[in-house]
């Protein structure tokens, strides 16, 4: 659909392309790294990502991390000492994913990127935004005007499948002796299942994810602590102090909740956002001063007492 060189290009993302200094072509769709401005001429995206833009982006390559974490745990019983290896490997493929992912997203080599600012929610779902200036037909402008928000999140998840399949099969099957053949690769094969969800909870979601992350990662790591403390029955600072493992657990939410605040406050002043992080250790606190007091079993016998 062609459109008059005088008049504005219709819809939120057309723009006209600038080549040597002068605006030509007709209406269209940006190339990829540039976006419309406000004279609707595509303009190369040359500003580096926020503070929330990394925090969003160390929310997305976390998800496959926590879950290969959990699903080896999982699956690893409780006497298998290959868990620790395969929890190290699995770190070691996502930080060697996402290094990579930096390095050949522009500019390529650096472990840096630019980006095109987020404005609104619609910047991440441009294909809903495709204007039909003569209500016939319609002037397709869907392009990435997150660039790359949305598909450095996708390329990082592909690198981490690989790098998975290349590595941990050969792991497991020298290590997980312990295990019976049918259990040993199942932490990998729960990655084959996570790894599709993930892919189209990213493509589906983003947008929504990119505004909401900070409110999921207090909400959930708050619910897993609460439940853990709870299936690991401690009920005092000397059941919490037995095992390192719960107090790795422990920390591991504390980072989870302070990630969380960091977030939602951005930091935009310190002096006020900082002292947000003391918050960290409360819910722990509470649960211990509180557990006593919930005790299923002096609730039941309380009860029966009564009558």
């Amino acid at each position: 659909m062609a459109v008059a060189m005088s008049s504005r290009c219709p819809g939120l993302y057309c723009g006209r392309i600038m080549v040597n200094g002068s605006v030509e072509g007709e209406c269209g769709v940006c190339p990829r790294g540039e976006r419309a401005n406000l004279q609707k001429v595509c303009e190369r995206c040359t500003e580096a990502p926020e503070l929330y833009d990394w925090l969003y982006l160390g929310f997305m390559a976390m998800l496959p991390l926590v879950l290969h974490w959990f699903f080896i745990e999982w699956y690893s019983g409780k006497k298998s000492s290959s868990a620790l290896l395969q929890h190290i490997t699995a770190m070691l493929e996502c930080s060697v994913s996402a290094v990579v992912t930096l390095l050949v997203t522009e500019p390529v080599g650096m472990l840096s990127i630019r980006s095109c600012r987020v404005q609104m929610l619609s910047d991440w779902y441009t294909m809903l935004y495709n204007p039909s200036p003569d209500y016939v037909n319609t002037l397709h402008c869907t392009q990435e005007a997150v660039y790359p928000l949305y598909t450095i999140v996708l390329i990082y998840y592909a690198f981490c499948l690989v790098l998975m399949m290349l590595l941990r099969p050969l792991l497991v099957k020298k290590i997980a002796c312990g295990l019976g053949k049918a259990d040993r690769f199942k932490s990998i094969y729960a990655a084959l299942y996570f790894f599709p969800i993930l892919t189209v909870l990213q493509a589906v979601g983003g947008g929504l994810l990119y505004y909401a992350f900070p409110y999921i990662i207090l909400v959930l790591s708050l619910v897993t602590l609460a439940v853990y403390m709870s299936a690991s029955e401690i009920q005092s600072f000397k059941h919490l102090f037995a095992k390192k493992k719960r107090l790795v657990v422990l920390f591991s939410h504390w980072l989870l909740h302070a990630y969380g605040i960091i977030s939602i406050s951005r930091l935009d002043k310190l002096e006020q956002d900082l002292p947000l992080l003391a918050l960290v250790p409360g819910p722990a606190l509470f649960y211990i001063a509180t557990a006593k007091f919930t005790e299923p079993s002096r609730i039941l016998s309380e009860g029966g007492n009564g009558h």
